[in-house]
This record gives C-alpha cells, structure tokens and sequence, in this order.
C-alpha cells in the first residue's frame, strides 16, 4: 500500500492537501515553508515543478513560479527538497504536480527514477490527459508512483471510464472550471458530481480550486474525502514583507485550515 493510500485509510476526518511552488520565493525559504506544511496538519503535501507557462494555473501561481525560477529554481532542486524533507519525515505523501514540458525535458525515465528516489509518492501532470500520457503512466506504475487524475465539472459519464482507467492514489476534483485561485464552487452542484463519481469509484477524491479559508476547507471537507489548498497559501507566501517569518506565517494558516476539519 502506497504512502498516499495509508495516509487516507489512516485519517478520520478529511485529508488536508496543501500546495506550494517549489523554489517560490527562493530555495531556502521553500524548503523550510515544506517542513512547515507537514509539521502543523497538512496530510499530503503537493509541491509544483516550477514550469515558465503554467496555463492551468492563475495569475498567484503564475507568479509564483515565475519567482521561483528567476531565484533559481529547476527541477533538480525540487527533487532535492523532496529528498531532504524524507530524512526527516518518512510518512507524509508528497505529490509533484505541474506540466509534462519540464518532464520531457529532464527524461521521463531519469525522472521517474530521481523522483522515486527523493521519495516522491505520487504524480499530477495537468496537461497529460489519458490518452497521450503512456509516455509516463507505466513508467510511474513500475516504480510505484501513484498518477493522480482530474476530474472537473464537465467530466460526463460518457469520459469518466477513460479518467479513472489506470488512475491510483487519489482523484483530484477540480471544483470550478477555469484556472487556479479564481472563482468559488457551487457546493450544490460538486456534491452531486461527487455523488456521481463515487458509483464508478472507490478511489479518494480531494477537491480543490477556490477553496481558500477554513470555512471553505469544512465545507468541501463535507463532500469530498480531502480538500486542497494552493493559491491561498502561494499568496501568502507573495504577501509576506519579510521571507524569514514564511514558515511561520504558512504554518499557522495550515493549522487553521486542519482545525476546520477535525
């Protein structure tokens, strides 16, 4: 059973997804920010492969990467993060999320194996959809790597076969359509998505964009078996006036946001 799938089986309550850029606003920084997520209640902890057109994402994470690769950020010092926080903590999931471009360039396979090796434990490549990403899916199942799927409000019955063929760890349920950190979800209509999803399935699903307080988080908590929460925190990390205070600023808008959910 992988990291991921433990980790839900474990929790009581919903998990607690939290995503930050790697490298963003600048390697140090990021990599005590990470620590940070796990030490006050995140469950899972995605981290964004810092890429130069983000188009799944607006304009809090565009920037982000942006900072992040202009400070030098790069692939290899995301997966050396990964590989730091696992000398310290062995249990908490971590997930790279972002684009296949930054993938294909570094190698699928040497990707694969550096990733697997840093003690990642699961994949979310927006711009791969399942007819095109056998470039990477077997690749990632032999290594044991969990492909993560999204879903979204359009996602039919008709489609949903195709999206759940192959996907593991969990589904990442994309609350509203359009890009990241825009908009809020109609709780309504995602409980009835949800409700639908679930007859076909029996893989978590986390749902994420829009959701940015701890109101937020306990509401969608309701519905879904995780919440993720990105753009809230990236624009904080954007807002902060002194960088040395992030950890501890993120920190506690992490705990506010798990205390929501039990």
């Amino acid at each position: 059973m992988s990291r991921i799938a433990q980790t839900f089986a474990a929790l009581k309550r919903p998990a607690l997804v939290t995503f930050i850029t790697g490298g963003d606003p600048d390697v140090a920084t990021s990599e005590k920010i990470f620590a940070a997520l796990a030490e006050n209640g995140a469950d899972i902890i995605e981290i964004g492969m810092p890429f130069t057109d983000p188009m799944a994402d607006g304009p809090v994470i565009q920037a982000a990467a942006l900072r992040a690769l202009e400070n030098g950020a790069n692939m290899k010092h995301t997966l050396k993060m990964v590989q730091q926080f696992r000398q310290k903590n062995k249990t908490t999931p971590v997930v790279l999320m972002g684009y296949f471009n930054p993938v294909l360039a570094y190698g699928p396979q040497q990707f694969i194996t550096d990733a697997t090796a840093a003690g990642v434990d699961g994949l979310i490549i927006v711009d791969l959809p399942p007819e095109e990403d056998d470039v990477l899916r077997p690749l990632a199942a032999k290594a044991g790597l969990d492909m993560i799927r999204l879903l979204t409000p359009t996602t039919d019955t008709k489609r949903l076969p195709k999206v759940l063929k192959d996907a593991s760890g969990f589904l990442y349920y994309v609350s509203v359509a359009g890009i990241t950190g825009t908009g809020s979800a109609n709780v309504d209509s995602v409980q009835k998505h949800i409700t639908e999803i679930r007859k076909h399935t029996k893989l978590p699903i986390a749902i994420g964009f829009g959701i940015k307080t701890p109101a937020d988080a306990k509401a969608m908590g309701a519905i879904g078996d995780g919440v993720v929460v990105g753009s809230a925190l990236v624009q904080n990390i954007a807002d902060a006036k002194n960088k040395n205070d992030l950890p501890d600023i993120i920190g506690k808008q992490v705990a506010a946001l798990a205390a929501a959910l039990g």
